[in-house]
């Protein structure tokens, strides 16, 4: 699993290390009961602080995909790949209604918001 952190993006670390993590288990790279590197590993290998990879594994582990076992690793949890897609399904409605609402602020309607959106899902 190769991680790769954005020091300039407005996205923390450790939410940039979860997203990573949760694509490699939604697209089968990561497999039930595979172990994650060790968060002083981790840590290591990206240069940053071993309470930043702590954070993402505690917030993988609250989101239910990862399983921490004190003294041998934190390990992918079995899980349905269904669930995993209603949960990115969920995460991306929470963002597209956060960019709705700013939207409204700014004034844009719908049909230019449709527009927008259009433009930028073409390749």
């Amino acid at each position: 699993m190769k991680i790769i952190i954005n020091t300039s993006s407005m996205v923390p670390i450790y939410e940039q290390i979860v997203e990573v993590i949760k694509r490699e288990i939604a697209s089968g790279g990561l497999e039930a009961d595979a172990a994650l590197p060790s968060v002083r590993t981790l840590s290591k290998e990206l240069k940053i602080s071993a309470l930043t990879v702590k954070k993402a594994y505690d917030q993988l582990e609250s989101d239910g995909l990862v399983t921490t076992v004190h003294g041998k690793g934190t390990f992918v949890k079995g899980l349905n790949p269904g669930l995993i897609r209603e949960e990115q399904l969920k995460e991306l409605e929470g963002d597209m209604a956060r960019m709705v609402d700013k939207a409204k602020r700014y004034g844009i309607s719908t049909e230019e918001l449709l527009e927008i959106f259009q433009m930028v899902t073409e390749d």
